[in-house]
């Protein structure tokens, strides 16, 4: 086994595996040339000392890399250097799903129209005041917003101003000042409280009125029936 003039053991025939030295002088060489040939041979890599090892990044501390043993002097390799092995807190997830994008929050809104199916049937009650169907009724539409919106027919005198007015024209008589209140839940849906009104509050085909001062949860395409001909639809937007 080649002995560098270091006086190590190395299985490599050219440097010393131990310190790098050149194995090339002949065995009778004196011991002093051998370190003279060492010291110049191991001085390009004193200079560069700190350099990263371009296999495994440790920096250099001699000829030789200390973790993988890279000879710092050699050609460079044709190979591409290893990209870094992220770290587990770096790396990402690959069992995680995509966050699926929140939805949008839902718009209500209820649109205001003259019933005649509605109207036929306060009309057929035995004890019903006539009303007469109005001959024009625009459609009207009104957003749905904050925590409750009144119903009713508008009052200057006694200082009532419905959200969803009703007195028109055609103002529909048998609605009360405050007839119902529409409330937000926090679910972002909505209910309908009837405020004890004089002619009811019904709810889609339902011949009976809903119970006065109960909150009615209420869905889309509901429609809600107040006074002689009124119907609000309600709709998700």
């Amino acid at each position: 086994m080649p002995t560098c003039p270091k006086g190590h053991a190395s299985t490599a025939t050219d440097y010393c595996d131990e310190c790098g030295a050149p194995i090339g002088a002949p065995a009778s060489a004196p011991r002093q040339a051998s370190k003279v040939e060492a010291t110049t041979a191991e001085a390009p890599a004193a200079e560069a000392t700190g350099e990263p090892c371009p296999e495994c990044d440790t920096p250099r501390d001699g000829r030789f890399c200390e973790v993988c043993g890279h000879d710092f002097l050699a050609e460079p390799s044709s190979v591409p250097a290893k990209a870094p092995v992220k770290s587990a807190d770096q790396a990402p997830d690959k069992g995680a799903a995509a966050s699926p994008s929140t939805p949008a929050p839902k718009g209500w809104r209820v649109v205001v129209t003259a019933d005649r199916a509605f109207h036929a049937r306060m009309q057929s009650a035995p004890d019903a005041e006539v009303v007469p169907f109005p001959a024009f009724c625009p459609e009207r539409r009104f957003e749905l917003t904050g925590s409750e919106m009144l119903i009713g027919r508008r009052s200057r005198s006694r200082g009532i101003e419905p959200a969803i007015d009703l007195a028109g024209p055609p103002e529909d008589a048998g609605a009360s000042h405050m007839h119902a209140l529409l409330v937000a839940t926090p679910e972002g849906t909505w209910t309908v409280v009837d405020l004890d009104s004089s002619n009811g509050t019904y709810l889609n085909d339902d011949p009976d009125p809903i119970a006065a001062n109960q909150p009615v949860p209420l869905a889309d395409g509901d429609r809600i029936h107040v006074g002689a001909f009124t119907t609000l639809t309600v709709q998700s937007t």
